[in-house]
C-alpha cells in the first residue's frame, strides 16, 4: 500500500508538470515522451490528462508504438511521389525534342506539383528521429522536383514570351491617350486599366508630404502632379500566368527562389528589350550618336521619342503588372526582380536622351530637343510611379538629371540660334534686293517656337532659376532702340515674345551689314525694304503679333515706308533732276526765253537716265506682290506726274524742230507701261 501511495504520489506530480508546462499540444507531446522514456509506467498518464489533449495523445501512442507501420507508410508514399516524379525524367530523357509537361498535359501539371507538395510537406513532419534513408530519399526527390520545374518554368515562359508587334503598341498608345481625354471628361472606358497617380513634389520624383490637418498648414499649397494615365496590355495569357505562379510557388517555398527569379527575369528581360527594339531602341554609344548625320539623327530622336512614350505608358507598367500577378503571395522582392527586367531597357533610353542633350548645340536641333524634353518632363510622373521603390532610385534620379540636361540644352541651343544670326557672315549679296534665304529661316524658326509657348516660359520663365549658359554674353543686340526704351517695352512680355524679339533685333543688325553688299544705294534700300517687309508679314499673319503687341508691328511698318521712300529718292532723283526748270529759261518771254540747246538736253538726258534705271531695275525684285504694286504707283505717280507736266510745258518748243521724237521719245502712257514691268526680277526669277 505505502509503494502504491508513492507511485500515485509521483504520477500526480508528473500529472501536474504535465499541465503546467504542457501548455500547447507540442509541448505536452514531447513531455510525455521525455517521461515514457523515462519510465513506462508515465504512459498511462494521459488518462488524467484534460479530454482535449488525448487525440493528440492517442496519436503520439500510436506512433510510438507502430514505428515500423509509420516507416512502411512514409516508404510507400515515397515511392508514389517517385514514380510521378521519375516517370518526366524517364520520358524526357527517351523523346527528342523534350516532352514538357505543361505543353499538353496540364492536368499532369497539377499532378505534378502535387507531388512536388507531398514531398514538401513529408520534409517538413519528418524530425530528426526518422529514418537518415527516408529523409535522403525525400531530399532527392524534392531536388530533382525543383530542377524540373525549373525547366518547366522556363519553357513555359520561353514559349510564350514574344516581342510585342510595334504597330499594335502604337495603337495602344493613341488608345492610351484616349483613356486620358475620357477620363478628363468624367468617363470611364471599357478595357483598359488606368494607372493610378499620387502626389508628388514639385520637380522632384518623391511622394508630397501629407498636408497636415493642422490651421496653421490648411493654406499651404501642396503641390500635386498632373494626372498620370496609361494602359496595361495582357503580356501573357491568363492561363499562362496562372501555371507560372504555380510553379514560382513551389520553387519560392522550397529555398529555389534565386533560379525562380533568373530565369524570369532574363526571359522576360529579353522580350522586353525585344519589344522595345521594334520600336528602333538599339544600345548605342555617346560617340556612335554625336557621329550620326542629322537626317540619321533626327529619325532616332523620332522612334526614341515614340518608344519612351510607348514604354512608359503601356510596356513598363504591363511589365510591372505581370511580375506582381507572377509572384503575389510569395515572399518576393518585387522592385529588385522588376528592376532585373526592365532597369537596363529604362537606362538605355535615358542614355540615349543624355547622349542627345550633351551633343554639339546646332540650332536646326532645337525642336527636336525641345521634342524630347516635353516628352520626358510630362512623363516623369509615369516614371515615378512604375519605377517606385529603392530598387529604381537612380532610375528615378537619372531622369530627372536628364530632363534638366535636355532643358538645358534647349536653352544653350536657342543661345547658339541667336549667336549664329549675329555671326551669319555671308558675302554674296541676293539677287535684285530679294529676300535672304537668313530671313526665310529666322522667320520660319520664330513660328516654330509657337508649338512650343509653354515649355518656354518654363525654361526662360524665372532666368534667376537657371544658370547662366556659355555664350549668353555674347549676343551683340542692335541698336534700333535705347536699351531704356527696350527694357520698358518688353517688362510685361512673356519669355517666347522677349526671345522673338530678340531674334528679330538680331537678324535686323545682320541684314544691315548685309544691305552694305549692293554698290546701288537704291538696291541698298529696296534689299532692306523687302525684308523687313518679310518680317512683318510673317508677324501679322500669324500668333505671333498677338505676343509681341501691336506697337511693335507699327513700328517696324513704319520703318518699311521709310526704306520704300529712301530707295525711291536714290532711284529716282537723278530722272528727276532732268524734269526741273532750273537752267532752261533764259531771257525774254516764255517761248523766246526757253534755250532750245538745254531743252533738248535735258529730254535726251532724261531719256538715257530712264533707261538706264529701268534697265537695272527690270531685273529688281520685290515679291510680296501687293508691296510691289504699291511701289510701282508709287513711283509712277511722281515720275509720270513731272514727265507730263515737263512735257506740257516744254513739248510744243521742240515740235517745229526736225525729228522731235529724237527728243520727246516716250508718251506718258509709254513710261507707265515700262514702270509696271520693274521689279519683276530677272527672267526666271519666281515671284511671292
Amino acid at each position: 500500500m505505502a509503494r502504491l501511495d508513492g507511485e500515485e504520489r509521483v504520477l500526480a506530480t508528473a500529472q501536474h508538470i504535465v499541465r503546467s508546462l504542457g501548455t500547447t499540444e507540442t509541448m505536452t507531446y514531447d513531455m510525455l515522451n521525455i517521461l515514457s522514456a523515462f519510465d513506462n509506467r508515465f504512459s498511462g498518464i494521459n488518462k488524467m490528462l484534460p479530454k482535449k489533449q488525448e487525440p493528440l495523445f492517442q496519436e503520439t501512442i500510436l506512433a510510438s508504438s507502430s514505428d515500423d507501420e509509420f516507416d512502411s507508410s512514409l516508404r510507400t508514399s515515397l515511392d508514389e511521389v517517385e514514380e510521378v516524379i521519375s516517370q518526366w525524367e524517364t520520358l524526357s530523357l527517351d523523346a527528342l525534342p523534350q516532352i514538357m509537361i505543361w505543353d499538353e498535359h496540364p492536368q499532369e501539371g497539377e499532378r505534378y506539383l502535387k507531388a512536388v507538395d507531398e514531398v514538401q510537406s513529408m520534409l517538413e513532419s519528418m524530425s530528426v528521429s526518422e529514418s537518415g534513408v527516408s529523409v535522403d530519399r525525400a531530399q532527392n526527390l524534392l531536388q530533382l522536383g525543383m530542377a524540373r520545374l525549373e525547366v518547366e518554368f522556363r519553357h513555359v515562359l520561353e514559349t510564350n514570351s514574344r516581342s510585342e508587334d510595334p504597330d499594335t503598341l502604337l495603337d495602344y498608345l493613341t488608345l492610351s491617350s484616349l483613356v486620358l481625354r475620357s477620363t478628363s471628361n468624367g468617363e470611364e472606358p471599357a478595357g483598359f486599366i488606368p494607372l493610378a497617380a499620387p502626389s508628388f513634389s514639385s520637380n522632384q520624383c518623391e511622394p508630397a508630404e501629407a498636408a497636415s490637418s493642422s490651421s496653421d498648414d490648411e493654406d499651404e499649397d501642396v503641390p500635386v502632379a498632373e494626372p498620370v494615365t496609361g494602359v496595361t496590355i495582357e503580356l501573357l495569357p491568363s492561363t499562362v500566368v496562372s501555371d507560372l505562379h504555380e510553379i514560382a510557388q513551389r520553387m519560392v517555398l522550397s529555398g529555389y527562389k534565386r533560379e525562380c527569379y533568373q530565369v524570369y527575369g532574363s526571359v522576360r528581360k529579353a522580350a522586353l528589350e525585344g519589344s522595345l527594339q521594334g520600336l528602333g531602341v538599339e544600345k548605342l554609344s555617346i560617340d556612335e550618336v554625336q557621329k550620326m548625320t542629322r537626317e540619321v539623327l533626327e529619325g532616332r530622336i523620332k522612334e526614341w521619342i515614340q518608344a519612351v512614350k510607348v514604354g512608359l505608358k503601356v510596356l513598363f507598367a504591363s511589365e510591372r503588372q505581370l511580375c506582381e500577378v507572377v509572384f503575389q503571395d510569395l515572399d518576393v522582392v518585387g522592385d529588385t526582380l522588376f528592376a532585373d527586367v526592365a532597369r537596363g531597357s529604362m537606362m538605355q533610353l535615358l542614355n540615349f536622351g543624355e547622349a542627345i542633350a550633351i551633343s554639339q548645340r546646332s540650332p536646326e536641333r532645337l525642336f527636336k530637343i525641345l521634342d524630347m524634353y516635353e516628352t520626358l518632363r510630362d512623363l516623369l510622373p509615369e516614371t515615378c510611379i512604375i519605377f517606385s521603390g529603392e530598387a529604381f532610385a537612380g532610375v528615378r534620379d537619372k531622369a530627372l538629371e536628364v530632363v534638366l540636361r535636355l532643358g538645358e540644352a534647349a536653352r544653350g541651343t536657342f543661345v547658339e540660334f541667336e549667336n549664329a544670326i549675329y555671326r551669319d557672315a555671308s558675302k554674296i549679296p541676293v539677287p535684285g534686293g530679294a529676300i535672304h534665304p537668313l530671313t526665310k529661316y529666322v522667320m520660319n524658326y520664330i513660328r516654330f517656337l509657337f508649338d512650343y509657348e509653354d515649355t518656354f516660359k518654363q525654361l526662360f520663365g524665372d532666368m534667376k532659376e537657371y544658370p547662366k549658359l556659355p555664350g549668353d554674353d555674347k549676343i551683340i543686340m542692335a541698336n534700333h532702340i535705347g536699351e531704356d526704351e527696350r527694357a520698358s517695352e518688353q517688362d510685361n512680355l512673356s519669355p517666347l515674345a522677349e526671345k522673338t524679339i530678340s531674334i528679330t533685333t538680331v537678324l535686323q543688325t545682320n541684314l544691315d551689314g548685309k544691305s552694305k553688299l549692293y554698290k546701288n544705294p537704291a538696291l541698298t534700300y529696296l534689299f532692306l525694304m523687302n525684308n523687313l517687309h518679310y518680317i512683318v508679314q510673317k508677324v501679322k499673319d500669324s500668333e505671333v503679333q498677338a505676343l509681341i503687341g501691336d506697337d511693335w508691328v507699327r513700328k517696324h511698318s513704319s520703318l518699311v515706308r521709310q526704306h520704300a521712300t529712301n530707295y525711291q529718292r536714290s532711284a529716282w532723283k537723278k530722272v528727276l533732276a532732268c524734269l526741273r526748270d532750273e537752267g532752261i529759261r533764259v531771257s525774254g518771254s516764255f517761248s523766246s526765253g526757253v534755250s532750245k540747246v538745254v531743252l533738248k538736253e535735258r529730254f535726251k538726258t532724261f531719256n538715257a537716265s530712264f533707261e538706264e534705271v529701268y534697265k537695272a531695275q527690270s531685273n529688281w525684285l520685290v515679291p510680296d506682290s501687293r508691296l510691289r504694286l504699291e511701289l510701282q504707283i508709287s513711283v509712277a505717280e511722281k515720275v509720270l506726274r513731272a514727265y507730263s507736266s515737263f512735257v506740257g510745258r516744254y513739248g510744243n518748243i521742240l515740235e517745229s524742230e526736225k525729228h522731235p521724237q529724237k527728243y520727246i521719245k516716250y508718251a506718258p502712257e509709254d513710261l507707265e507701261a515700262y514702270l509696271n514691268d520693274l521689279f519683276q526680277g530677272p527672267p526666271g526669277s519666281t515671284l511671292k
